[in-house]
């Protein structure tokens, strides 16, 4: 019988140079490279809420692949596409504890019925870690963001034309949707 071995924080600290990975049930679970319109998508929200921390002062904004060290019904990690955390600064090591706001920008493989429940099931732990907002965002759908909170029974919903917010994980800052097709 061979057993395997759990991975651990320290592993993840070895993933090599632009890999992206998260630590799921004592496993790297690596994840795929996003397209083109899903990483420009992400670029606009990051430059907005970048924009925001000069006025807030209630958090920083993080780039894809920024990571996140949590304990959460097995989940040791995240690394959300954007995301925006109030904790304390970590200098060149992983984020202690989950960020505020996560967004998950969706690429070409995040469609069906097994995307489907496996995106519901992260959103289960953001909110598990103490992650306050969890946008989805599918830029193929009408309702472009959806913004999910943890005793919300169903998403907020922002298509084109709209202003999408945050409320409450990053205080006073919105975006227009229409900026993530630009």
């Amino acid at each position: 019988m061979v057993t395997k071995l759990r991975a651990t924080i320290e592993d993840l600290y070895h993933i090599p140079e632009d890999g992206k990975a998260e630590l799921i049930e004592g496993e790297i679970v690596h994840m795929s490279p996003t397209g083109a319109r899903p990483n420009r998508a992400a670029g606009s929200i990051y430059i907005s809420l970048r924009a925001h921390e000069s006025t807030s002062n209630s958090g920083l904004s993080y780039t894809d692949n920024a990571a996140y060290i949590v304990n959460a019904r097995g989940r040791r990690s995240f690394s959300p596409d954007v995301s925006w955390y109030s904790g304390p600064d970590t200098d060149l090591k992983f984020l202690e504890g989950p960020p505020d706001f996560a967004v998950e920008v969706r690429s070409e493989g995040d469609y069906g019925p097994r995307a489907e429940r496996e995106m519901a099931a992260k959103r289960d732990d953001y909110f598990a870690a103490g992650t306050l907002v969890v946008w989805d965002v599918d830029l193929k759908s009408i309702d472009v963001v959806r913004m999910y909170r943890p005793n919300d029974a169903k998403p907020a919903l922002f298509q084109r034309g709209k202003v999408a917010n945050a409320e409450p994980a990053v205080p006073g800052w919105s975006m227009p949707v229409d900026d993530l097709f630009k």
